[in-house]
């Protein structure tokens, strides 16, 4: 078996009570068969409410009004761990945010940063992240699994990274030739020609190809687009009742009264659809204008955060992009990258304008953990967030 490890995976340390959040509330906490059997076991004081602080029937623990874990304290606290020690918690709760992505014979670990203090390493690491392997005897066999397709994946996402963290290339740039290859990635997978995939990779590494992502970069109005996937967000399904509030007030700040067509949330701001055409365009006037001023305001207060969405990019690529070994889906995870990077850039914008047009480190890594949250931490969000990027194609590398 092989282990591959970002190179910031030992520098994670839990700093408990000290964290600005937990990873006990908000989402149910499954325990393993293995810690429940523990569990019935237990004597002493701490049995009855052990016994009542679990629903057996799901396996999981139960949690009060606020959707917070029936072990955690008002500070914070495991009293669980207080009462038995580490040895006591269930899988989940060891692990996280370590997560694992399974493969034939490979196992990657990351961390997620959906953990403030993952987050904060992440964002606050300059250099490019590198991987680390290592080797076990332990050996693993999957059903349907096509080692052939696995391994090409594996070299485009070497490649795609390795053009990311090229910083001698606009981010944008960077950006582009990655879902140009997966673009046409895509399309041979599609036509079952997998072994024509290392062509995709040398066109893409061409003075010609840069230039023709360079021109379409140019050429594409991204306003409509960018609205409607922020949009998209209200179609998932909600893990902490404070984000679709600050959703919503992110939306209007950004976007002032321009309505939603995406979903069928009743804004208060929306217009009906006889909206007069002319306010719509004084907003989007308004938002071309302050993403102008907040760019120039990054680049002069904020140099290393073109470094922090390479970060991201990476992050969620190396993450998700081999999945498309079990669905085929390979240009829709580099898109729900890329996608997602675009909305944590948009949350930062309408946090900036809300902070009179400052922003600071923190702010940052309060957006990256709180949208993680709400998107990896749920398969039904994770699942739709790919079936939109399958309906809504980035429109500036849309070839089809």
């Amino acid at each position: 078996m092989l282990y591959t490890i970002p190179d910031y995976y030992h520098e994670f340390s839990c700093i408990a009570g000290e964290c600005e959040d937990t990873c006990c509330a908000g989402w149910q906490i499954v325990a393993d068969e293995a810690a429940l059997k523990k569990y019935k076991k237990v004597t002493g004081s701490f049995r009855k409410r052990l016994r009542r602080s679990i629903n057996w029937k799901e396996g999981t623990f139960k949690q009060d009004k606020n959707k917070r874990c029936t072990f955690l304290n008002d500070e914070n606290l495991c009293d669980m761990y207080t009462a038995l020690g580490e040895k006591s918690l269930c899988r989940t709760c060891k692990m996280y945010p370590r997560h694992i992505e399974e493969f034939e014979d490979v196992r990657e670990m990351t961390l997620s940063v959906s953990c403030p203090e993952v987050a904060r390493i992440l964002l606050g690491k300059k250099e490019p992240v590198r991987f680390l392997t290592y080797e076990s005897n332990k050996e693993e066999e999957y059903d349907d699994f096509d080692p052939f397709l696995y391994s090409k994946l594996v070299d485009a996402r070497t490649v795609m990274i390795d053009i990311l963290q090229d910083r001698s290339k606009k981010l944008a740039l960077r950006v582009g030739l990655v879902l140009a290859i997966a673009h046409d990635l895509q399309v041979r997978i599609k036509r079952d020609d997998i072994f024509s995939i290392d062509d995709v990779f040398e066109k893409y590494q061409t003075e010609n190809a840069i230039q023709f992502v360079e021109a379409k970069l140019a050429k594409e109005e991204d306003y409509a687009f960018i609205m409607k996937m922020f949009q998209n967000q209200y179609l998932m399904e909600r893990l902490r009742d404070d984000w679709e509030p600050h959703l919503l007030e992110a939306e209007q700040i950004l976007y002032g009264e321009s309505g939603c067509y995406t979903c069928d949330k009743k804004h208060p701001w929306a217009y009906t659809e006889s909206r007069e055409k002319t306010k719509a365009e004084t907003d989007k006037k308004k938002y071309m204008k302050n993403r102008q001023e907040f760019h120039s305001w990054l680049k002069e207060q904020m140099p290393d955060y073109e470094i922090q969405c390479e970060q991201l990019l990476v992050y969620f690529i190396s993450t998700y992009f081999c999945g498309a070994v079990y669905d085929g889906e390979a240009y829709v995870k580099v898109q729900m990258a890329v996608v997602s990077v675009l909305l944590i850039h948009e949350l930062l914008m309408a946090q900036w304008l809300k902070n009179e047009k400052t922003l600071e480190m923190e702010d940052i890594v309060d957006t990256v953990y709180r949208y993680s949250r709400e998107l990896e931490h749920s398969d039904p969000n994770l699942n739709l967030m790919e079936k939109l990027m399958r309906r809504d194609i980035v429109p500036w590398f849309n070839k089809s």
